[in-house]
């Protein structure tokens, strides 16, 4: 059963985004664009997993959605285990594809390297949701999350005209998580 769980790294990838985000459906074009990868390998990797009854699907028009499967007796022990294994920077990673962000990075203390009890985030073009998903991760790892959201223009009206607090945080050390600025 371990074998066939964890024989690639795109399942790795499809089991990270579709655990951490457990009440939304994904398709598998939406998948593939998300984790930048092939959607026929994606295909492959949803139609295994959906066999180990890890996800359930479900058909809408011409669309075929996947979604993780709260029933399923491994549900909690993957989640816990893709958690560990991924650490906050990696569930972090997974939430934000889901959200549509196209850029996100740590900064300040905990990317200096600094074992902070709080988190600074800097996010580029996401979803409202978001902030929900941040606050379970927030229990989950014990640990706060301080967000900072702005859409795409305002990003760069403000990188033109040299925002005074955007230079600050772009000019520290940074963990980048998704995309490039």
């Amino acid at each position: 059963m371990l074998k066939s769980l964890f024989s690639s790294s795109i399942r790795a990838d499809v089991l990270s985004l579709l655990l951490n985000s457990p009440d939304e459906q994904f398709y598998i074009r939406e998948i593939a664009k998300l984790l930048r990868k092939n959607p026929s390998g994606i295909k492959r990797e949803l139609d295994k997993l959906e066999q180990l009854e890890i996800l359930t699907s479900e058909k809408i028009v011409n669309l075929k959605y996947f979604q993780a499967n709260k029933e399923s007796p491994l549900f909690s022990e993957l989640k816990n285990l893709i958690t560990k294994s991924l650490g906050l920077p990696g569930a972090l990673k997974a939430v934000l594809r889901a959200s549509g962000a196209k850029a996100a990075f740590l900064y300040g203390p905990y990317a200096e390297g600094h074992d902070e009890s709080s988190v600074s985030m800097f996010v580029i073009g996401a979803l409202p949701s978001l902030t929900r998903e941040l606050k379970n991760l927030e229990k989950r790892f014990d640990q706060k999350i301080d967000c900072t959201i702005i859409d795409e223009e305002e990003y760069r009206l403000k990188k033109k005209k040299g925002d005074a607090n955007l230079k600050k945080v772009l000019s520290g050390k940074r963990i980048a998580l998704i995309g490039r600025l």
